[in-house]
């Protein structure tokens, strides 16, 4: 009975790490707005790319949206770095009007160009033996948490195109370095739809192009 109160205790511990953590998008960053007027202001950065728009904290609380912005750059503690986002035409909409709206550059290079747009989403995979527990009566729904997510986009050839994550896809932007790009990938077990591997991707067929 000890030993269950104990499992019962950390499972709900589990619940409240996993719903109550802040992503990058809910925390203020220190960074720069760079305003297509020319004007740069310094201070710190919220950011909220499902509505295109950033907030500048200072003396008052500014409101800037993509259509008034070139980039931002913030310093994000959560992956430790720099990360800058631009403000670029896209048809988000697919009915042949573009809007400027951010995209964070990954790596960039004169062949390809790695882009990405974060959300939030809901994981709802089993959480394992701590299931059982974790019925609306903690609190909490069972088996679902938050997560991180992204979706890829490449600029090549003047234009940005979703990547569908598929690897059938990613060798067609690279199919004229296929075997070795395919090399590299089993070499270093690289995947074709990971943030971090997918950037190492880029970055080495863009390589093999200089």
């Amino acid at each position: 009975m000890k030993k269950l109160f104990y499992i019962l205790i950390f499972a709900f511990a589990f619940v409240q790490v996993a719903t109550a953590q802040d992503f990058p998008s809910e925390v203020w960053h220190d960074g720069k707005v760079f305003l297509d007027n020319g004007d740069t202001y310094q201070g710190k950065v919220k950011y909220n790319l499902e509505n295109n728009v950033v907030q500048l904290r200072g003396e008052s609380i500014q409101t800037f949206s993509s259509s008034s912005i070139s980039r931002f750059e913030i310093f994000d503690e959560y992956y430790g770095g720099i990360r800058t986002f631009y403000s670029l035409p896209y048809d988000i909409n697919n009915n042949g009007y573009e809007v400027p709206i951010f995209f964070e550059l990954l790596t960039e290079g004169d062949e390809i160009t790695l882009l990405c747009r974060e959300f939030i989403t809901t994981d709802t995979r089993s959480m394992g033996m701590y299931n059982m527990y974790m019925s609306p009566m903690y609190g909490a729904p069972m088996g679902r948490s938050n997560k991180l997510d992204f979706d890829y986009y490449f600029f090549t050839e003047g234009e940005i195109q979703k990547y569908s994550q598929k690897k059938k896809e990613l060798m067609t932007y690279m199919g004229d370095r296929e075997d070795e790009v395919k090399l590299y990938m089993r070499k270093n077990r690289l995947s074709h739809d990971s943030r971090g591997d997918l950037l190492r991707i880029t970055a080495y067929y863009n390589q093999l192009k200089e």
